[in-house]
C-alpha cells in the first residue's frame, strides 16, 4: 500500500469535483480500490502501486481537459477512465474555452489577422472602433499562453483617464481608486479564468492589473503585456511603456483614435507610435473597423453614424 497527494495546478478543483462532488464520487467508484480523499486542490489517495499508477494518469488527462475546456461533463470523466474516446473538439482556430466551455475564435478577417500577427510578432498594435474584440481577443491569446505554459505571467494596463467626466474624490484605498478604471480588464479575464483560480492568479501575481503609471521603471520579461485604451497616453506615457519590454515576452497594445479623453491640444501617443514605429520589423499593426464589430447590432449603427458625421463636418 502506498500513498501520494496530487495537486491539481492550474483549475479549479470544484470544476473537476463537480457540483456536491458529484464527479469526485463517479471518480471513487471507479476506482473501489482506491482511498480517496479531497482537500482544497489536494487529493489524497491511498492503494495499490498498480492502481495508483493508473489512477495518477488519468487524473493528468482530466486536469488537461478542465485546463482546456474550463468544464467536464461526466460522459467524458468516464470515457477518459475507462479509456473510451471523448467528445473533444481540436478545431485549430479555437483561442480558448470560456469558463462555459464555449470557444474564443476569431469571428472577421481582421481578428484572425490580430492572432495571426500576435503568433509571428513580439509586439503587435490593434486598432479600432468600440465592440471589435480587440482587448478581449488580445486577452484570450494571453490566457492561452499562460495555459500552455508559453509565459509565466499576463500583465495588463490602462492609462487612468476620465471618458470627458469628473469622477471626483473616490474613497477607499489605492485598489479602490484605480479599479474602476481596469474593470473591463478584469470583466474579460472573469469569462476566461474560474473566478477561485482567478483570484488565486491575482494574489499571487501571475496575472497583475495595473494603470500605466505602474509600469514606470519595470522590465517586464517572460509575460505577454497588454496596455489598453492606448489613444489615452501621452507620446511619454506610450514611449515609456513599449520600452518595458524584456526577453521572452510580447507586447499588444489597443487602442479606438477615434475616442480620446486627452486634453485638448494634447497629442494622443497611440497616433504618435503608429506613425514613428510604422515599418519596424517585429511590430504589426491591424486596423479593425465596423465590420469587425460583434457586440450588439446597433453598436454597428452607431459607429458608422458617426462616421458619416466626421465626414460631413470635414467637408
Amino acid at each position: 500500500m502506498i500513498e501520494k497527494h496530487i495537486v491539481l495546478e492550474d483549475i479549479d478543483p470544484v470544476i473537476l469535483y463537480g457540483v456536491n462532488n458529484t464527479h469526485l464520487q463517479i471518480i471513487k467508484a471507479l476506482y473501489p480500490k482506491l482511498r480517496i480523499v479531497a482537500r482544497d486542490n489536494v487529493l489524497r489517495v491511498l492503494g495499490d502501486e498498480e492502481q495508483m499508477a493508473n489512477f495518477e494518469e488519468n487524473i493528468e488527462k482530466i486536469r488537461k481537459h478542465v485546463l482546456k475546456y474550463n468544464s467536464i461533463n461526466e460522459d467524458n470523466l468516464i470515457n477518459i477512465i475507462k479509456g473510451g474516446k471523448i467528445n473533444d473538439d481540436t478545431s485549430s482556430d479555437v483561442v480558448v474555452y470560456n469558463i462555459s466551455g464555449k470557444p474564443i475564435k476569431s469571428r472577421s478577417a481582421n481578428q484572425q489577422k490580430l492572432i495571426d500577427a500576435y503568433n509571428n510578432n513580439d509586439m503587435l498594435f490593434a486598432v479600432g472602433p468600440a465592440g471589435t474584440g480587440k482587448t478581449y481577443l488580445s486577452i484570450a491569446l494571453a490566457v492561452k499562453a499562460l495555459k500552455e505554459k508559453a509565459t509565466k505571467k499576463i500583465i495588463l494596463s490602462r492609462p487612468a483617464v476620465e471618458a470627458g467626466e469628473k469622477l471626483g474624490f473616490l474613497p477607499g484605498d489605492m485598489k479602490d481608486k484605480i479599479d474602476p478604471y481596469l474593470q473591463p480588464l478584469y470583466d474579460a479575464l472573469e469569462d476566461m479564468i474560474p473566478a477561485v483560480k482567478l483570484q488565486d492568479m491575482i494574489e499571487k501575481h501571475i496575472i497583475q492589473i495595473a494603470p500605466l503609471a505602474f509600469m514606470r521603471g519595470r522590465t517586464l520579461s517572460d509575460a505577454v503585456i497588454i496596455l489598453d485604451e492606448a489613444q489615452n497616453t501621452t507620446s511619454a506615457q506610450i514611449r515609456m511603456f513599449l520600452t518595458r519590454l524584456g526577453w521572452n515576452a510580447k507586447m499588444i497594445i489597443t487602442g479606438d483614435l477615434t475616442q480620446v479623453d486627452l486634453p485638448h491640444g494634447t497629442t494622443s501617443g497611440l497616433r504618435e507610435a503608429i506613425r514613428v514605429l510604422n515599418g519596424i520589423e517585429g511590430i504589426s499593426f491591424i486596423n479593425m473597423n465596423e465590420k469587425d464589430i460583434v457586440r450588439h447590432k446597433l453598436v454597428t449603427r452607431i459607429v458608422n453614424a458617426y462616421e458619416r458625421d466626421k465626414e460631413i463636418k470635414n467637408k
